[in-house]
């Protein structure tokens, strides 16, 4: 605590300077939902607001200080390519999927090599969201417990986000541990599109397709799934249809 000019400033701990300095980008799933958007082009490259999905992914990471980004293609995978090759910051590593789609577990399975023993970000190709007081990635960081976690999810209030019509995804305790809703319940949080994780997550798990759900509700069996409110506006662009009312938030910024 320092005293100048009759002013309190209470200093916050930093977050670790190791946490989050590499991520991944989730870009290779098929993008059914978007048709027919996605005729002739991947998800990732459908644009809102005049800009590819995937820019705002990536714009969110570099605003972090991630070095090292893994972003995985399966569907118009070339397409994908020729975007990142313009991309400056952060570094790009692609991980081909062409032959094989692995899903979204199986997907980080085969790029953790690249992504270091460090927890690390990930965040999906259609992730949109505008910032509250602070940037929703440094807010991870610094909610981030080595000791109690193994994911820290960005959430966002069911009812209130923007284009999304679902029954959510969570319940959170006074903690902050997530627990999954029950059938024919509707769950006050829905997952946000970003997450930090550990790589102990994977220990044990094949390079073969499956969902990061499995993972999930693991860590949330062992009490080690955690979740973070997001302060700021999400915006889920799942189909056509929520394009509009996502180009109309970011219009009023």
């Amino acid at each position: 605590m320092t005293l100048e000019d009759d002013t309190v400033t209470i200093a916050r701990p930093s977050a670790d300077p190791r946490l989050g300095r590499r991520a991944m980008i989730m870009a290779a799933g098929l993008g059914r939902r978007m048709l027919p958007l996605t005729e002739d082009r991947p998800k990732p490259l459908v644009e809102v607001g005049g800009r590819p999905l995937i820019a705002y992914s990536l714009d969110r990471i570099a605003q972090a200080g991630v070095e090292r980004a893994v972003v995985n293609v399966h569907y118009c995978a070339d397409q994908i390519e020729a975007f990142l090759g313009g991309v400056g910051q952060p570094d790009i590593v692609v991980s081909n999927e062409r032959d094989r789609l692995l899903d979204t577990g199986g997907g980080i399975v085969r790029a953790l090599p690249e992504l270091g023993e460090d927890p690390f970000f990930i965040l999906n190709s259609d992730a949109i969201w505008i910032e509250g007081a602070e940037p929703a990635l440094e807010r991870l960081r610094a909610r981030w417990d080595e000791d109690a976690m193994d994911c820290l999810m960005l959430l966002a209030a069911t009812a209130t986000s923007i284009g999304y019509t679902g029954y959510g995804d969570f319940h959170m305790d006074p903690d902050g541990r997530l627990f999954r809703r029950g059938e024919g319940e509707v769950a006050p949080f829905t997952f946000a599109g970003a997450y930090l994780v550990h790589p102990r997550l994977f220990a044990g798990m094949a390079e073969e397709p499956f969902s990061m759900n499995l993972l999930w509700d693991r860590a949330a069996a062992r009490g080690r799934l955690y979740g973070l409110r997001h302060d700021g506006v999400w915006l889920h662009v799942g189909t056509p249809d929520a394009i509009a009312a996502a180009e109309t938030a970011l219009k009023d910024l």
